[in-house]
């Protein structure tokens, strides 16, 4: 009888710590912690949101590109005598830059100036001639058609004055094609020609270029639908949308000057659904040179925003977003919840969430819905946790 009533008790603590052993298990693993008759409320660590203002940006590649850029290029043939200025160095508008030959218009201007006063000499005779016949017309001295035959004459006179006067204004523009000036300010690359090679006006090879780099171009690609809604921010009133540089192998050094977002592309590409950005950036000293790649920073503004840590959310299969929040009886429950966008490590909250609301950061994985928890409070810096009662 003895030996029977110790077998039953062996049996009875065997079974007792087998299912004590599956319960502990099964929170271990993960998984939702089993309701165990006086278990303890799961330790949690909890935040609770306030809304608060961040400044949003909007990172970009782009490429620099010149703010202006000129050909020099011949209007007239000729052979280049000098080149007047230092390849690479800063040129002003309207500075020489090359003389061409000028032999054969100073010739022709010469030509047309004769011209013209041989013109205005003819003139000066058909015109008293008239004045005379006009006086004898009137005592039918003359015919009425001799009159007419003179003021012709003198009409064809002016002419001819005209005609020559414009051929000599085209010698004269012509001549002063031979001196090659800049037509823009700017920093001028290598000399494409050199002194004694023939240019022509309709050649298709550049003497030269002139770039401005100063202020520069920042070119950006950006989805179609953030453009929109930095034109709706616009449209509301933020006209400025300032733009920082960043240079540098990995992009981490920002440019000293600040630029602004001046123009959008009116089309969007269909191939890669985005549309081109174009900002003006400062450039005093020329650092920013066209055809660098950066990335460009858009400092879209402040905002007042619910931020949740990226940690505390769950993603779902069908790709929504959860976290757990507890009541005020200290009980975790689930809500789903839609974000805007990213905000360094944290979700801007567009829906699911209010002010006031204290969401489990961290220890969730243990807890399920209805569940009875024991929170302190998260330090998204340290990850220390302090009472919460």
């Amino acid at each position: 009888m003895n030996k029977r009533f110790l077998i039953v008790i062996a049996v009875i603590a065997v079974a007792a710590a087998a299912a004590y052993y599956f319960v502990e298990t099964k929170a271990d693993d993960g998984g939702a912690a089993m309701p165990v008759h006086g278990q303890g409320a799961q330790a949690v660590s909890v935040m609770q949101l306030k809304t608060q203002t961040v400044s949003l940006s909007r990172a970009l590649p782009g490429r620099i590109s010149a703010f202006r850029q000129s050909q020099v290029r011949p209007q007239v043939n000729g052979i280049i005598t000098q080149r007047l200025f230092e390849e690479g160095a800063n040129v002003e508008k309207g500075q020489q830059l090359y003389q061409i030959d000028d032999a054969r218009y100073e010739a022709a201007l010469l030509s047309a100036q004769a011209d013209l006063n041989s013109a205005r000499s003819n003139i000066a005779s058909v015109k008293a001639r008239t004045s005379r016949y006009k006086d004898l017309v009137k005592i039918d001295a003359v015919s009425r058609q001799e009159y007419d035959d003179v003021k012709a004459q003198l009409d064809q006179a002016n002419a001819g004055v005209a005609v020559a006067q414009a051929a000599v204004d085209v010698a004269q523009v012509n001549l002063d094609y031979t001196k090659v000036y800049a037509p823009i300010s700017g920093r001028i690359g290598r000399s494409l020609v050199t002194e004694g090679a023939l240019v022509t006006a309709n050649q298709q090879q550049a003497m030269s270029v002139i770039t401005q780099l100063d202020p520069i171009y920042v070119d950006m690609q950006q989805a179609s639908g953030e453009a929109m809604a930095l034109q709706q921010m616009r449209l509301e009133g933020q006209e400025e949308i300032a733009v920082t540089v960043m240079l540098g192998d990995n992009h981490q050094l920002a440019y000293p000057h600040e630029g602004s977002l001046k123009f959008s592309e009116v089309t969007i590409d269909e191939t890669t659904g985005s549309i081109t950005l174009r900002a003006r950036v400062p450039n005093p000293d020329n650092i920013l040179m066209p055809g660098l790649f950066v990335r460009a920073s858009l400092n879209i503004g402040d905002v007042d925003a619910l931020l949740v840590p990226q940690r505390a959310a769950t993603r779902n299969p069908d790709g929504t977003l959860n976290v757990w929040v507890v009541d005020g009886d200290n009980k975790a429950q689930s809500r789903a919840i839609e974000v805007k966008e990213a905000y360094q490590d944290s979700w801007i909250i567009s829906a699911g969430l209010t002010d006031g609301d204290t969401i489990i950061v961290e220890g969730y994985q243990k807890v399920a819905a209805g569940a009875q928890v024991e929170p302190s409070l998260w330090l998204a810096k340290t990850g220390a946790q302090n009472s919460a009662h």
